[in-house]
């Protein structure tokens, strides 16, 4: 079973679980993803260093780097994200070279 680490702009955190489900459900993969609206948490600098810093953590521990790319929409953050785990040797999957539909 590989583990995969969602990754995307929060604008898609409504998409985001639908596209876990699918994920766990087609392939058999153990996704991990934030469970919160990142955005509107309210969080200090420091809480946020400390959740960007558990996600990229996710990155280490996962085979696959899943990016949501609806429309082909990546982000600063999202792009950070995939060259991290490109220069870790990760697989980086698109939710655009699937079918790009929830």
């Amino acid at each position: 079973m590989k583990v995969v680490t969602m990754s995307g702009s929060m604008r898609f955190q409504k998409e985001m679980p639908k596209i876990a489900k699918r994920l766990e459900a087609k392939y058999g993969y153990c996704v991990l993803q934030l469970v919160y609206d990142f955005e509107n948490e309210g969080f200090s600098e420091e809480e946020y260093k400390k959740v960007e810093e558990a996600h990229f953590k996710k990155i280490d521990l996962c085979d696959i780097l899943y990016v949501v790319d609806i429309d082909g929409y990546i982000g600063s953050s999202t792009k950070e994200e995939i060259e991290y785990a490109k220069k870790l040797g990760k697989e980086v999957m698109y939710f655009s070279d699937e079918s790009g539909k929830v």
